[in-house]
């Protein structure tokens, strides 16, 4: 189209296939502003013989429950543990990414393995960097696994942020899921009882948090290896 032409452009010809593409050099670059597709919380706690994760299997579409199925929790290696909050495409992207890395360890076949503490660095270094393009991974992220036969449990987000601790929440759950899980933890906690304690709080957080659903699965760490249970629906009680 000749420039002359162009100047005759009104806004109901961007819909002609014909002019895609007139105006694409002038426009200005975008990144994601906000997520679309997104999951909330994310729960860890640490006990005895290992250390578990839980998360609801709800995909928001914004305000609208769609995705009910969805899985946040991804095994790494023998050992270790994803567990995701926010744009589960960007967790998807995070994930093929790590699989990758882990396929190119596997050929180099040379004994070494990556625990769930490498995972945790460099899923710190790959946020931090898309953090400082400011076009970030829209991720609140745990990393649970066995290091040296000690439980591990670390979180990282898309600002940068990194810490471990006994106990983590991620999503609407660091501010009401978090003081639950605080109290209850002790070092000697047995399994059923961490388990008990996650289903709790995940059950407070489906009574108050709009953007998930009491349909739950969880995900363990033990010296025997990585185990990520079926989904389960939580008991739940309205008659107060």
């Amino acid at each position: 189209m000749q420039a002359e032409q162009l100047k005759t452009l009104n806004p109901n010809q961007y819909d002609n296939p014909d002019n895609i593409g007139l105006h694409a050099p002038s426009d200005p670059r975008t990144k994601t502003l906000r997520p679309i597709v997104t999951g909330t919380s994310v729960l860890g706690i640490k006990y005895k013989d290992g250390v578990m994760i839980c998360a609801d299997t709800l995909g928001s579409y914004g305000s609208l429950a769609r995705f009910r199925q969805v899985s946040r929790l991804h095994q790494l290696g023998e050992h270790a543990l994803l567990g995701a909050s926010g744009d589960l495409s960007d967790f998807q992207m995070l994930v093929e990414n790590l699989e990758t890395m882990a396929t190119k360890e596997y050929c180099w076949d040379d004994g070494s393995k990556l625990n769930a503490r490498e995972y945790w660095s460099y899923l710190t270094r790959v946020l931090y960097q898309r953090r400082s393009k400011v076009d970030p991974y829209w991720n609140q992220l745990i990393i649970a696994g066995l290091v040296d036969g000690k439980p591990f449990l670390g979180h990282a987000d898309l600002h940068g942020t990194t810490y471990e601790d006994s106990t983590l929440a991620t999503g609407y759950g660091a501010y009401i899921a978090r003081p639950l899980l605080r109290d209850a933890y002790h070092e000697n906690l047995e399994e059923a009882d961490a388990r008990k304690i996650l289903e709790d709080s995940m059950r407070v957080l489906f009574y108050r948090d709009a953007r998930t659903i009491n349909r739950v699965e969880f995900g363990k760490v033990t010296a025997d290896g990585v185990e990520i249970s079926d989904a389960v629906e939580l008991d739940t009680e309205w008659d107060f």
